[in-house]
């Protein structure tokens, strides 16, 4: 009976993993978005240790992550980030597909919005900066791509009327009058 042998082996130094592309707009900065993601791939097990590693420092251990899997291909439950588990949740009704919600334990909340892998540099960066825009802007984070993908096929942007519910939302509880108005018993 022979023992398995093991020749010693040089570790080979893992891949250098890109840091993540964010853009975060300042603490003040008010709005329903604190800044933007744009991940290279859907695959959050790969993505979400570089955008922790980002944000980490600056807001403190993200320990949560929550999810709409629309546009995820797989949402797991944990992703290793060094030495923890990062735990992911989703919601499909609840969350805008377009948008990421992140905690902290004991400090805080922020949202970003996620910008597709596939989109082109130039409307991620316009992106980013809508999203970063102080004052924050009054557009959920699909409705940014959706006036991004309509400004690329050369369609008029922010045309849309709101619903009431939009109106309330956006305005403070004020009435738009832009909202448009369901017939009464309805």
């Amino acid at each position: 009976m022979t023992a398995p042998t093991t020749s010693p082996r040089t570790a080979a130094s893992p891949p250098s993993t890109p840091a993540a592309r964010v853009s975060l707009k300042s603490p003040t900065g008010g709005g329903l978005l604190d800044g933007a993601w744009w991940p290279r791939s859907r695959d959050l097990t790969v993505e979400l240790p570089a955008l922790a590693a980002v944000l980490d420092p600056l807001w403190g251990r993200i320990t949560r992550v929550a999810v709409n899997p629309m546009l995820w291909s797989v949402v797991p439950r944990g992703v290793t980030v060094g030495d923890r588990v990062l735990k992911i949740g989703w919601f499909t009704p609840e969350l805008d597909p377009h948008k990421l919600l992140l905690l902290s334990y004991g400090t805080g909340r922020w949202d970003l919005l996620v910008i597709p892998p596939e989109t082109d540099d130039a409307s991620a960066a316009r992106l980013m900066d809508a999203a970063r825009a102080t004052g924050g802007t009054p557009l959920s984070a699909t409705d940014l791509v959706a006036a991004e993908t309509a400004r690329l096929r050369g369609a008029a942007v922010g045309d849309r009327p709101q619903s009431s519910e939009e109106s309330w939302e956006y305005e403070g509880g004020a009435t738009s009058t832009h909202a448009v108005r369901t017939p009464a018993g309805r």
